[in-house]
């Protein structure tokens, strides 16, 4: 028997970790239907960022990626229509970036405080990360080091992964942790 899973899981990676990899396979694999949103999404519903420039969201030429108070303001709108989603019992994984490490865990925790939710850390060697994004077209060269470390400062997890292994191992870790095996 299944035990009941917390209905929030986060991942977190560094830009080309196999965060979004591992977020994918995880959700086809959990025996409940879960929606995967995360950041992708959100700057996905954002205007285009190439053409305005006020959405709070900067690339330096370095891969650096900086966000603004404006940013963060619609940031946080998103997060509470999220919240409410779990709230409402639909199941979550979040695909998250958190530029900001630890501090953007406790922004998470305050506004999902009323939600179990199962913490999931992908790391990757910075030059494996490096190899992938030179081989995608939509990576400012630069992002994955710059976030290699600085995603995971301070952040505490449930259950930590390689992103350099293949995804599906990686999966069946958090699978076990979780329980379901």
């Amino acid at each position: 028997m299944t035990p009941a899973l917390p209905p929030l899981i986060v991942i977190n990676s560094a830009s080309s970790a196999g965060g979004t990899t591992v977020a994918r396979l995880l959700q086809k694999d959990l025996p409940d239907v879960r929606l995967l949103l995360g950041v992708d999404a959100f700057i996905d519903a954002l205007p285009d960022w190439t053409a305005r420039g006020d959405v709070g969201l900067h690339f330096g030429a370095d891969g650096e990626v900086t966000v603004d108070a404006t940013y963060r303001e619609r940031e946080d709108a998103w997060y509470r229509a999220l919240a409410a989603l779990a709230a409402s019992g639909q199941a979550l994984i979040l695909d998250e970036v958190l530029l900001d490490g630890g501090k953007g865990q406790e922004r998470l925790r305050a506004l999902f405080a009323e939600t179990d939710t199962f913490w999931v850390g992908v790391r990757c060697d910075a030059e494996v990360a490096e190899a992938r994004e030179a081989k995608r077209p939509d990576r400012i060269i630069g992002m994955a080091r710059d976030q290699a470390e600085r995603v995971h400062e301070g952040v505490v997890y449930d259950v930590v992964v390689d992103g350099a292994l293949p995804p599906q191992e990686s999966v069946d870790t958090v699978l076990d942790a979780l329980g379901v095996f």
